[in-house]
């Protein structure tokens, strides 16, 4: 008989359902749930497996007949931002971030509506409420931050209160060895910014100012056009049968 320490966290597995990467596909998760004041040791030591976490859930794939999804963190102390980079840092210099405990607010699920309604309408979250959306901010037993990212009112190095309009929002994980992004959302009539790719770079500094080593960035899916903008961020390592490799691609 298997006896069950109750510190000893149990994983489950889900029942196929489509891939949301890869058309014609289907996938399936392992996870376990992060409850208590284990919690953060031990996303800690899954993220180091390839877990990511949504609320209190850690998961990540496991596909039967597919190995598609790859765990892709950045190495923040040797990165450097091309060119392309630099030029959406200027862009988006007329921005303020703010970063707090994760506290949602009406201003943030209806930017969150905007963006799924304009970018995935037929996606999971598709029919997300704002009480959905509260619990995705709030449901976190771990060390969570909420950026808010928005256009820099006159007294801005003084007082939040002059902050103007919000453009984007992450919800990130700070974890023993590097911050995690879980989430993020931005305007959508904001193309011109590229407010994802400049999300990124934000978290690549404040990583760094942390004194951390690395920015998760979850899965990347080579042939999947959702994914491809992880590999701009060099250099990067990736997750291998063999453990964390370097990504000469």
């Amino acid at each position: 008989m298997t006896v069950h320490h109750p510190q000893t966290p149990q994983f489950f597995l889900t029942s196929p359902s489509a891939c949301p990467y890869l058309p014609g596909r289907a996938e399936r998760k392992v996870f376990t749930h992060l409850v208590g004041d284990r919690a953060p040791g031990l996303l800690d030591l899954l993220s180091q497996g390839g877990f990511r976490r949504s609320q209190n859930i850690a998961y990540r794939p496991a596909c039967e007949r597919c190995r598609a999804c790859v765990s892709v963190r950045i190495l923040v102390d040797e990165f450097e931002p091309a060119r392309s980079m630099r030029r959406i840092l200027s862009k988006n210099s007329d921005l303020v971030a703010r970063m707090a405990a994760p506290s949602p607010t009406s201003e943030q699920y209806s930017l969150f509506r905007r963006y799924i309604d304009h970018r995935h309408a037929t996606g999971g979250m598709a029919e997300m409420s704002v009480l959905d959306y509260a619990m995705m901010v709030e449901d976190s037993q771990v060390d969570t931050r909420l950026i808010e990212y928005r256009v820099k009112g006159p007294d801005s190095r003084f007082t939040q209160s002059s902050d103007g309009e919000l453009l984007a929002v992450a919800l990130s994980d700070v974890m023993a060895d590097g911050m995690s992004m879980v989430y993020s959302f931005f305007e959508p009539s904001q193309d011109q910014r590229s407010l994802g790719t400049f999300m990124i770079l934000d978290h690549i500094e404040r990583t760094k100012k942390l004194g951390l080593n690395y920015l998760y960035l979850g899965y990347w899916v080579e042939g999947s056009k959702k994914m491809a903008y992880k590999i701009r961020f060099q250099p990067q390592e990736h997750l291998t049968p063999k453990g964390w490799e370097r990504y000469s691609g």
